[in-house]
Parts: C-alpha cells; structure tokens; sequence
C-alpha cells in the first residue's frame, strides 16, 4: 500500500499535463500512486496519459466513459486509491519540487493527523505571484496540530481540495465527496475540517496554482456561478443531520456568505444583468439559515452581512458604489497628502541648508536603510575607533530599528531630524544611492561604496538589456549617481566598470572593501560562533550555498536543484547553509521548500542572518552561481564551486562583464550530476581548485589588504596619509570638482 494517492482528474489541458505529472513523477520521495482520471476529454490528453502509463508503473489512468466534470472525476479517482493518504491535484497545476518529501517527514512528525494543508503560490500566465493570503495562519500553526473548534480561524485557509493531504481512511469514514457543479471544493473543505479531530499546516508552498488566461471556468462570467448555492445548501444539510456540530453553523454561515458576496462582487463572475437574482439568491440562503444570535464580523463585509437582514439588491448597490467612490477619493487624497509632505520636507531641507555644515557630523545608510550594515558598517566601526570626535548618525527604516546594535544613533527616513541631519552633514556614506530629493551641499562628501565586485551588467549598461532593467530608471539613478565624490574599489576591473556604468563626476578611490576587513583579519577560529550560533554540529564541514536571483524569471527566484537531496547526497559530517539573495528574503523563494526544510534541520536557512560576513567565516566552502560573494569569499583562500546550469540564459538576459565560467575561482559545475560528484570525489578542495582559486585572488581581491575601512576614515574624513600598500592610494587625490545639485530627481 503506498504512502500516497494522488488524484489528477484531467480535461482540456493538454498543452500543461507533461509539466503536471512530470512535477509529480520526479518527487524526491517515490512512494505513491497517481491516479490520473480522464473526464473523457476530447484533446490530446487521453493518449498522453495512456504514454505516462506505460512508461511509469506508478500512474494508473481511469479512462471515463463519459465527461462527469470535475467533481465527480475526483470521486472516481478516489473509488481506486489505495494510498494511506489522497492527495488532489489539477491538471493544470504542479507540485513544487520536494513537496512529497515535505509532507511525508510532517505526517510523521505530526504522528498521521486527519488532515494536513499546505502552502500555494498562483503562477499567472504572466509570470509567478507572491505569497498566498494563507502563509501567516500556516505559520502561526508551528509543529503540532489543532481542531477548528479550538482554532477557528483556520477556515479562512484556502479554499479548495488541491493544497491538503487527507488520511484516506478519515475521509471514507465520513463520506466525504465532491457534488457535481462549479465551487465542489467548498462543501467538501468546510466538512472534513470541522470533522476532524486533528489538522496540521506545512509552512511550504507545494503546488503552483496556474492562473490560465483562457480556460478557467470558475472565471468566466454566466450563470453556472450560482452553483454556489445548492454547494452551501449541501453543507448546511450536513449540519442538521450533525447536531454535535451546532458550534461550527455560526462559523461556516460567515464563511458562505463571505464566499458568496466575494463571488457577487467579481465583474469576471457574475454579469451585472445576473448580480439582481444572484442577490436574491444570497437574501434567501441568509434568512433560511441564519443561526441564532449571528454577529457578522467588522469590516466591510460584515456590514455587507448587515444589509443581507433588510437591503434590496438596489440598497446593496449603492452601498457598494459608495463605498468604490470612497476609496478612489481615499486614493487621490493620500497621493495629494503625500505630494504636500513632500514639498513641506523639501521645504524644511532647504531651510536647514542654509545653516553651516557641521564638519564633524558623518550619516551612514546600507542597503536602502536596513540597518547598520555592509561597507558603510566597516566605515562607521572604525572611525568610533580612530576619530571618536566624528558624529556617526544612521539613516534607518522604522521597522529595522529594533536590531540597531546598542548605542548607534539614528534617524528614521522623511522626520524632521532625518533632514537636518542630512543638511548638515559633511560625509554622506552609502552603498546605495541617497533619494532624488536631497541636494548635496557644497563642501560635502559623499562616499560611495558599491555592494561588491560587479559581475552583472549595473546602471548604464543595462541600457542594452530592456529585462534587467525593469523597475530602474536608469537616467534618474546616474543623476543621483552625480552627487559621488568618491567611488571606492576593491580591483581594477571594478574601477574600470563603475566608471563605464556609472559616466558621472566622482574619483575613484583604490581603497579595498571594507566590509571585507574582517575576512582578510580572520584567524582560524574565526566564525565559530556563529556557527555555534546557527547549530552547526561541531566538527562538520560547513557548505554554503549563495544563489543570486534571476532577471529572465519573474520575481527572480529559480530553484536550480533539490537542496534536501544535496545534502543528502554531501553525506554524514556535512552540514548544508543556505543563504538568499536580500531581495528573495521576503518573496515566495523561502516558502518553496527552504523553510521546511530548515525547520527539519535537513538545511539551515542563514537568510536573515544581518552579517553575511559572519556567514561567509562560519563556512569551509561556497558554492554559488553569479553571486558576488564569491568576490569577497576569495579573500578566505577557501573553495569555491561555481554551478552555471543556466549560464547561457543568464549572461543573455542580464548581461555580464566576463565569462565566470571560463574564469572562475574553482571548479565550475554544469549540471547537478557534475556538482554531486564534485563534492562526492573530493575534487572541489583539489589542486586545481586552488590554484583557479589563486588566480582570482590577484585580479580581485587586489585591494583587499585588511585596512581598507582605515584607509578611508584617514584619507577622506581625517585628511591624514597612510603608506602605500597593494596598490591602494597613500594619500588622497582630489575630488572631481565641486558640483551643487538642487534636484537630481
């Protein structure tokens, strides 16, 4: 008997049904049967999935003799499964990759719940979305489980049969089925979760939900959308046969209703000649059901609950116009509030202009206010050492306060002390640029750091690449640009590409990196706090792997390979890190697979960790793509391993200044296969490894002599010399010229 039933009832959709049951057939986990359920489907479907069959004795196709539509498929499908769990999967959709794996290890650890849901992601024909509304309540559920009458607010999970695995068994037992009809996942969610005695949620998002430009029937506008109603009459049956059940009708006749007047309010659902009767038809199911003693929820739709009790469907709209009218003028409103602040900041920016420059006042900003970090952290550090007369100030968003470190003064950006602080200072550092709307001031200086060696194409040069440079203005980012008088470099091909990308008016300064110092100072015990801190068992060769993101994938995010079964595949002793690029932190990225997976303590997810220096020191090796850490990671004289499986497409779509992989710094992989075997044999910490790795070093660590961070508080902030060293100035060369900006927006 296998672990799994998977159930894939199938019509019309040919052109996406490799991709489904390819995402299902290459799981990492292997025990499960998929029943396919063609629902007689006049396209090319039937022989692709008899193809399947033949090829994997896994997939079973029940070919149906006539079409039953997609309910009724399901409960076909159901009738042969044999799995300790069933799990339903469209046709149109796919599994992400190790979700099985993910689901097997928390049924386990759950000891078989009932129930098990997981997460989703909507995959639009135009490109992948964010997070579902979902991934807060799954979360919050943690490791154990829960039952809806303790924890109600789990049926306001996702609605439909495709993002939960259900205990066969539990689902016979209650004879739960699927009605014929639009909106069968309703009934079905809504009994199986007030029926079960224990649920649990997988943080992970384990299905891409396709969101078809044509095709989808539940967004095409007609009259089969008042399926609904004989759905939730379904349910409501259900209850008054279940008196023990009464504490659950208050709950679910919010959630119908809700579903209801969400499906009212869709223009792509219900035609407005329909939406009178389908009114009607909500007035009749809230009068006929309505539990005593109902209080709707607050918020709009509870009062639109509210309306449901007296308001005629002429009532209701007006109500809904007005409210439509509210919000736009809401919207013109705060965009004219916002304009107003705006030119009341700039106003009280020019005022505090006009006050002399405080010559010992420094304001630091990294990574568009994150927090103390990066370069500009290294600066700010050693000049409290060495000129603690300098006043370091820090520019930080509201909700990177918190993990200040103690004693660091801030300001919080658009307050009144945030520009006077501005005005009056003499040194601006940044790794990214200051907004459009902050003049620079004759005699200031401004210090620009840069966020490592550039690989990819940056600022003028995306020109030519239309794709990357989606969401940058590239004119208003060399305006700003304008205000550097100095650009700090860790190597001449650094130097050498800000002054073609960036054709503005600043020197370049060969001073290193100074976020690098703490690598290049680092004694053989560096790091192991942080990897005490991480949970690194002692002893363990620590792999680190640093993706970059994808300009030719929207949302940049790519699973390249399985990461449960690399480190599976790194064997015992080994310990596999994870760290993604700042800009998938907050994306779905995490929710595909790491945060279980981290959670299991198969991997460890060092994504939010502030310092990836501390990272880059608690770790033996590095494997990445095109991230430029591995500039920085060189300055360790450990491996590296470069995986370029998509090397081709990436260079095409986002451009870039060599080719890594004819100059990499270690052996380069081009497939998983290659990388496994890379670490399998040993090769990755090879002879050749370090003499790549040596070769890199001295065309990009040049500068990087460990006083980078010195150099550039005496050279620009204390006016002082410092021997020669490596290249790197000894005394400091004069700006380009002075320049007064008052506006570079």
């Amino acid at each position: 008997m296998p672990r799994f039933s998977i159930i894939v009832p199938v019509f019309k959709v040919q052109g996406y049904l490799r991709e489904c049951l390819d995402s299902v057939l290459g799981q990492s986990h292997t025990d499960f049967e998929v029943i396919a359920v063609d629902d007689r489907s006049p396209d090319g479907c039937p022989a692709i999935l008899d193809e399947y069959a033949e090829r994997d004795a896994r997939v079973r196709v029940l070919h149906l003799p006539e079409n039953v539509g997609l309910g009724r498929a399901r409960n076909a499908g159901l009738e042969q499964a044999s799995g300790d769990y069933v799990l339903f999967l469209d046709s149109d959709d796919h599994y992400t990759p190790g979700l099985l794996t993910a689901v097997a290890a928390h049924l386990e650890a759950t000891g078989d719940p009932d129930i098990l849901v997981f997460d989703h992601v909507r995959t639009h024909w135009w490109g992948r979305g964010g997070p579902s509304t979902s991934v807060d309540l799954l979360a919050a559920a943690g490791t154990g489980t829960f039952n809806v009458r303790e924890s109600p607010e789990y049926l306001h999970l996702f609605l439909v049969a495709w993002n939960k695995a259900y205990r066969r068994d539990f689902f016979l037992k209650h004879e739960l089925r699927y009605a014929p009809g639009l909106y069968e996942d309703a009934p079905v969610t809504y009994r199986s979760m007030v029926l079960a005695d224990r649920i649990a949620c997988l943080e992970r998002i384990g299905v891409e939900y396709r969101q078809r430009r044509q095709g989808a029937i539940t967004k095409t506008p007609g009259r089969r959308h008042f399926d609904i109603f004989p759905q939730y009459e379904g349910l409501f049956a259900f209850l008054e046969e279940r008196p023990e059940l009464a504490w659950a009708r208050p709950l679910l006749f919010e959630r119908a209703l809700d579903h209801m007047l969400f499906v009212l309010a869709r223009e792509d659902r219900v035609t407005p000649k329909d939406r009178p009767d389908f009114y009607r038809e909500i007035r009749s199911f809230y009068a006929r059901h309505l539990p005593e003693g109902f209080v709707p929820p607050d918020g709009w739709r509870g009062r639109e609950m509210r309306l449901l009790a007296t308001a005629p469907y002429a009532s209701y709209a007006m109500a809904r116009g007005l409210r439509e009218l509210r919000r736009a003028a809401g919207s013109g409103k705060r965009r004219v509030t916002r304009a107003a602040s705006e030119r009341a900041q700039r106003a009280w920016y020019a005022a505090r202009s006009r006050l002399p420059r405080d010559p010992q006042l420094a304001v630091y900003s990294a990574f568009s206010h994150r927090g103390v970090l990066g370069d500009p952290a290294a600066i700010h550090a050693k000049a409290r050492e060495i000129a603690p007369h300098l006043k370091g100030v820090w520019v930080v968003r509201e909700d990177a306060v918190d993990a200040l470190p103690p004693g660091v003064d801030f300001v919080t950006p658009g307050s009144r002390r945030y520009h006077e602080v501005m005005a009056r200072a003499t040194y601006w550092v940044n790794n990214v640029n200051w907004p459009g709307t902050l003049a620079k001031r004759a005699g200031s200086v401004h210090i620009h750091t840069h966020q490592g060696t550039p690989l990819k194409y940056m600022a003028a040069d995306l020109l030519t690449k239309p794709g990357a440079r989606h969401g940058f203005d590239v004119p208003k980012m060399l305006w700003r640009a304008d205000r550097w008088d100095y650009s700090l470099v860790a190597n001449r091909h650094s130097e050498l590409v800000w002054e073609r990308a960036y054709p503005c008016h600043f020197t370049s300064l060969r001073t290193g990196s100074p976020r690098n110092d703490v690598l290049v100072n680092a004694g053989p015990e560096a790091g192991e706090a942080v990897r005490a801190r991480l949970g690194v068992p002692e002893g363990h060769t620590v792999v680190l792997y640093a993706p970059t993101r994808r300009e030719y994938r929207r949302g940049g995010h790519v699973d390249r390979f399985d990461l449960a079964r690399f480190a599976a595949d790194l064997g015992p002793g080994h310990t596999l890190v994870v760290r993604l690029h700042p800009s998938l932190a907050h994306g779905t990225a995490r929710g595909m697979g790491l945060a279980d997976l981290h959670r299991r303590g198969v991997v460890i997810d060092a994504t939010d960790e502030p310092h990836v220096e501390d990272v880059l020191l608690a770790s033996d090796v590095l494997v990445t793509d095109y991230s430029a850490l591995m500039f920085d990671y060189a300055n360790l004289d450990r491996p590296i391993v470069v995986h370029a499986d998509d090397w081709g497409a990436y260079a095409a779509s986002r451009g870039a200044y060599f080719d890594i992989t004819a100059d990499a710094p270690g052996h380069v992989s081009r497939s998983y296969r290659e990388l496994a075997w890379l670490f399998a044999s040993g090769t990755w910490r090879d002879g050749e490894s370090a003499r790549l790795r040596q070769g890199f070093r001295e065309r990009f660590c040049e500068f990087d002599d460990g006083r980078a961070a010195e150099r550039v508080v005496r050279l620009l902030m204390l006016g002082e010399s410092m021997p020669q060293e490596t290249g790197a100035p000894g005394a400091v060369p004069a700006p380009a010229g002075e320049r007064s900006f008052t506006d570079v927006r």
